[in-house]
């Protein structure tokens, strides 16, 4: 792979068309920026950069790596954030918690959107699952939670953030991967699956669901972490259900294979809590501005089922 210094001059020269003046805002010398150009073409096997008396450009084949750049750095910038606010003192700080899929597939972009809209606000960030983070908010241990399960304690506000579908996915050698006709919600609820943990908003709101089609079966394993589910799938475990922000480049790649079902609303209310009665104020309202913009906003007040 190559540096981030290097796709991040690339995308300089592409923008002020000069390679001396791409050095200068890098704040480096001109010939140690066409050094550092050459060891990105040599890296990747292809002339990049054009020059002539009137300037740089990019080749079609540099256009392209660009464009793949631009990707590069914006997730380098969201890990930069998410990290920031996962090992941040949470002194004077807003008191951020999320569920787990909120937490990988989410926070980072209104994280880095908070930064770019409102510099000043510093960000702390506790992951847990969606029980975990409705209890921080009551107990006052956080500002704001993002939840994923349909039912919430008393005592919480909530808006709605986004709606989310869950995926039943299997390894592409799983009988299921061949099948024609959907598999039915009653024999979802009859095969035994590899779960999230007790208290995972995903894990709940399958229970809630596919609690009308009858018991439900022992799980198969119960796991903490999404990526530990997708391994244990994709190693031929068995089926697993899973937010569609999870599994989305699995199944572009072919590493699982999605299984449509049938006679079941899978889809589900992504949600911001804090406590009922507490207007929020000051930064926090930073944070709510920016993740509402995300959704049209629906308040409620929880106890209720979405």
């Amino acid at each position: 792979m190559p540096e981030l210094s290097a796709l991040e001059l690339l995308l300089s020269v592409a923008r002020l068309g000069s390679l001396g003046q791409a050095a200068k805002e890098h704040g480096i010398s001109q010939p140690a920026a066409g050094s550092r150009i050459r060891y990105l073409e040599r890296l990747v096997g292809l002339s990049l950069i054009e020059r002539s008396p009137r300037g740089s450009h990019l080749t079609p084949e540099g256009a392209v790596v660009a464009d793949w750049a631009r990707d590069v750095i914006r997730a380098a910038s969201a890990l930069d954030t998410g990290v920031a606010a996962l090992r941040a003192e949470r002194n004077s700080r807003i008191r951020v918690a999320a569920s787990m899929t909120i937490a990988e597939y989410l926070v980072p972009s209104w994280l880095v959107e908070l930064r770019r809209r409102h510099p000043q606000v510093a960000v702390s960030l506790q992951v847990a699952n969606s029980a975990q983070v409705a209890q921080l908010v009551l107990d006052g241990e956080v500002d704001v939670g993002f939840v994923e399960g349909p039912n919430l304690p008393d005592g919480l506000s909530a808006r709605t953030v986004g709606i989310d579908e869950l995926r039943v996915v299997v390894a592409p050698g799983h009988p299921w991967a061949r099948r024609r006709r959907p598999v039915s919600a009653a024999t979802l609820a009859n095969t035994s699956l590899v779960h999230r943990e007790p208290g995972s908003g995903t894990r709940y709101t399958l229970e809630e669901v596919l609690g009308a089609h009858g018991e439900l079966a022992a799980p198969l394993f119960e796991l903490s972490s999404t990526a530990a589910i997708k391994s244990a799938v994709e190693a031929g475990a068995g089926p697993a259900v899973l937010s569609s922000l999870a599994v989305a480049e699995d199944l572009a790649a072919h590493r699982l294979v999605g299984v449509p079902v049938e006679g079941v609303d899978l889809h589900r209310t992504l949600r911001m809590v804090w406590p009922t009665g507490r207007q929020p104020t000051g930064a926090l309202r930073d944070v709510i501005a920016v993740v509402g913009a995300s959704e049209a906003p629906t308040t409620e007040t929880t106890g209720s089922k979405v």
